[in-house]
C-alpha cells in the first residue's frame, strides 16, 4: 500500500544534513526503556536539533518525506478515509494534494503497529488505493487537527481507550472522552464534546450561535473568537441550547427573554487529576432561536496562576511598572484600572495586591466573582440574590478596619460615591471601571454624579490597558507589510523604515495562529495640581490631554507601536485592540 519514495509526486523540503544515526537511535531506545519516556521524545532531545531540523533528519534516516506546517495547510484533509476521531487519537491524518494523491502523515515512525492499524481503517472506508506515508512533527499535526475540529469531532465517536471514570461527584457532570463516547444521545455528546474541546484548548468563552441552518460554535482564545464547528438542523440547535439550559437549571420553556445561570463540570487537569470548573451561562433570544455564551472559570488554574502573579509576568513596560508601583504604595487614595472586558484589569490589580501584601496591613476585597484566591487577604464574593452588592459590601468593609480595599468593579453611582469617600478617609482603594481610555474615566464618574472636587482629591492615578497577542517566537519571520496597511496604521513610509516588522506564519507551537501568548500595554495618568484644576473647572478633554502629555503620559497606541517596532507583534494586531485617536 505504501509507494516507494522515488515515485512520490510532490516536492520535498530542503534536506538537512544527516545528523541522526542508527547508533543514536539505539542509545535513545536504551534511555527510553530506562526512563519509560516515548522513544521519539528522547531522540529529539538527544539530537539537540530544533523541531524542523529534527524531522528532516528523521525523514532522511527512515526514508520518509517530511511535511512542515505550510505544506500541511496547502493540502486537503480526507476525514472520510480516516475519521477525525481516529486521526486525533493516533496523531495521524489523511491528506490529499491537488492531484488527489492520498498521503497518510504521522509523527512517530517507531510505532510498529500504527501503520497496519491506520491502513486497516482506510481500507475499510475507501476503495483500495495507493497511499504515501510521510512524517510531520507532532506539534504541527496537533495544530492542523485543531484547525479542523468541526462538528464531525463533536458528533463522531471520539477515542474510546481513555480510562477516566464517568461517574459524577455531588451531581457535577464529568467531561471526558469516555463520557462523551458512552452517551447515546448525539446532542448530549455534542455539548460534552464542545465543553471538552474548549477546556483542552484553554478557551475563556464558548459561543453557541444559532442561524437558519443550525448552530455554530466558536471559542475565544487569547481574546479572539475562532470558528470551531457546529451542527446542522434547527431542531438539533434547539436541543443543544436546551441541554445547556438544563445543566444551568434554567427554564427551557422560556425562549423570549434573556436568562443567566451557571453550572459546574469535572475535567482532568494538566496534573491528571479531576478538578471542578465553573461555567457562567448567558442565554439570549435571537431571530433564529436562542444563543448561548459560556464563560469558563477554572478556579484551580487561576489559583495556581495567582501564586506567581506579578506586574513583571503581565509584561508591562518597566517605566509604567515603576510609576504604577509608586501609586500603589501611597497610604491612601484611589487607584483605578480601566479597559474593556477581558483586558486583564482584575489580573493587574491582583498583581499589585500580591506585591503590597506584606502582612502589615489589612487587605479586603469584594469581587464578582472571586477569580483568584490570595492567602492573607479577606475576599468577599458579591451575592446580589442575598442583597450583598458592591455598595453594601463596601459599607460593611469600612467597619472591618481595613487598610487597603479592592473593589472588583464600580458599576453604579452608589458604589462610586462610597469608594471615593473611602479614599478620602485614609484608605487605599484599588478598583476597576469600564472605559476606553484614562480620560473617559473622568466622564464616567461625572455621569455617576460624583463631585469633581471630591474625585480629583481622592484619585492618585488611572491606568488603561489592553492585551496584545505576541508573535510566536518559533515561527516568526521578517516581513514587509503592505503600504495600505502602513497608512491605515497611521504611519508614514519614513517612520515604517525604522521598524523591525515580524509575523508568525503558524506552526505547532502556536496552533497555526502565528501568535503565542499575550502582553499588556497601558497608558498611565498620574494626577498633578494642573490636571486636577482642569478637571474641577470642567475644561475640555483636549486641554487635559495636553497637560497629561506634559506630565509624562504616553498613549496606548504609542506603547503598541513600540511592540511592533521591536518585532514582538503585528500592525494587524495593534489595529485590532487600539485606535488611532
Amino acid at each position: 500500500m505504501n509507494l516507494p519514495l522515488e515515485n512520490a509526486s510532490f516536492e520535498i523540503a530542503i534536506q538537512a544534513p544527516m545528523v541522526l544515526t542508527t547508533d543514536l537511535v539505539a542509545q535513545a531506545k536504551l534511555m527510553s526503556d530506562q526512563t519509560k519516556q516515548p522513544l521519539l521524545e528522547v531522540l529529539e532531545v538527544a539530537s539537540k536539533l530544533n523541531a524542523d531540523d529534527f524531522m528532516l533528519a528523521l525523514g532522511q534516516l527512515m526514508c520518509y518525506p517530511v511535511f512542515n506546517m505550510t505544506q500541511l495547510n496547502a493540502m486537503t484533509p480526507d476525514f472520510q478515509a480516516l475519521p477525525f476521531a481516529e486521526a486525533s487519537q493516533n496523531c495521524c491524518v489523511a491528506l490529499r494534494d491537488a492531484n488527489e494523491q492520498l498521503f497518510l502523515i504521522y509523527a512517530n515512525p517507531f510505532d510498529r503497529y500504527l501503520q497496519g492499524k491506520i491502513e486497516a481503517i482506510v481500507d475499510l472506508r475507501i476503495e483500495a488505493a495507493q497511499t504515501i506515508w510521510a512524517l510531520a512533527h507532532n506539534d504541527d499535526l496537533s495544530a492542523f487537527l485543531t484547525h479542523h475540529e468541526t462538528s464531525m469531532r463533536a458528533m463522531d465517536g471520539l477515542a474510546t481507550d481513555h480510562v477516566e471514570s464517568t461517574t459524577t461527584q455531588n451531581g457535577v457532570e464529568e467531561i471526558s472522552l469516555r463520557s462523551i463516547n458512552e452517551d447515546s444521545s448525539s446532542v448530549v455528546k455534542f455539548v460534552r464534546s464542545t465543553l471538552y474541546d474548549a477546556l483542552k484548548a484553554g478557551a475563556s468563552d464558548i459561543h453557541m450561535e444559532t442561524d437558519s441552518h443550525g448552530l455554530t460554535v466558536k471559542y475565544r482564545i487569547d481574546g479572539v473568537l475562532s470558528f470551531e464547528g457546529g451542527i446542522q438542523g434547527v431542531a438539533q440547535a434547539e436541543q443543544a441550547i436546551s441541554r445547556i439550559k438544563i445543566m444551568s437549571e434554567l427554564d427551557i420553556a422560556e425562549r423570549r427573554v434573556p436568562q443567566d445561570g451557571r453550572f459546574k463540570v469535572l475535567a482532568t487537569g494538566s496534573e491528571g487529576k479531576l478538578r471542578e470548573v465553573d461555567l457562567r451561562v448567558s442565554i439570549m433570544p435571537s431571530v433564529f432561536g436562542e444563543d448561548a455564551v459560556l464563560r469558563v472559570l477554572d478556579r484551580k488554574a487561576l489559583s495556581d496562576e495567582a501564586k506567581g502573579i506579578s506586574l513583571e509576568t503581565l509584561g508591562f513596560e518597566p517605566a509604567i511598572m515603576a510609576r504604577f508601583r509608586s501609586l500603589a504604595e501611597e497610604p491612601y487614595g484611589m487607584l483605578l484600572v480601566t479597559g474593556p472586558t477581558g483586558s486583564g484589569k482584575t489580573t493587574t490589580l491582583y498583581g499589585i495586591l500580591s506585591e503590597i501584601n506584606t502582612g502589615e496591613d489589612k487587605l479586603v476585597t469584594i469581587e464578582d466573582p472571586v477569580e483568584y484566591q490570595l492567602s492573607g487577604v479577606l475576599q468577599i464574593p458579591v451575592n446580589e440574590k442575598k442583597g450583598l452588592t458592591f455598595a453594601r459590601g463596601l459599607r460593611s468593609i469600612l467597619r472591618h478596619d481595613p487598610d487597603k480595599i479592592m473593589v472588583g468593579e464600580i458599576r453604579d453611582s452608589e458604589t462610586a460615591q462610597i469608594a471615593v469617600q473611602s479614599a478620602l478617609t485614609g484608605h487605599l482603594v484599588l478598583t476597576t471601571v469600564h472605559a476606553n481610555s484614562v480620560f473617559d474615566v473622568i466622564g464616567r464618574f461625572t455621569n455617576m454624579q460624583v463631585d469633581p472636587y471630591s474625585f480629583v482629591s481622592a484619585i492618585n492615578g488611572i491606568m488603561a490597558q489592553r492585551l496584545v497577542r505576541i508573535n510566536c517566537t518559533h515561527c516568526a519571520v521578517d516581513y514587509t507589510p503592505e503600504v495600505a496597511l502602513i497608512i491605515k496604521s497611521g504611519l508614514t513610509q519614513q517612520q515604517a523604515a525604522g521598524f523591525n516588522f515580524k509575523k508568525g506564519y503558524g506552526c505547532g507551537q502556536c496552533h497555526g495562529t502565528g501568535y503565542k501568548g499575550r502582553k499588556a500595554i497601558a497608558e498611565l495618568l498620574c494626577f498633578n495640581d494642573e490636571i486636577r484644576e482642569l478637571i474641577v473647572m470642567r475644561e475640555p478633554v483636549r486641554k487635559v490631554k495636553v497637560a497629561a502629555s506634559a506630565n509624562g503620559t504616553r498613549s496606548m497606541r504609542e506603547a503598541a507601536l513600540d511592540l511592533v517596532k521591536r518585532g514582538e507583534t503585528t500592525l494587524q494586531e495593534i489595529n485590532r485592540v487600539t485606535s488611532l485617536a
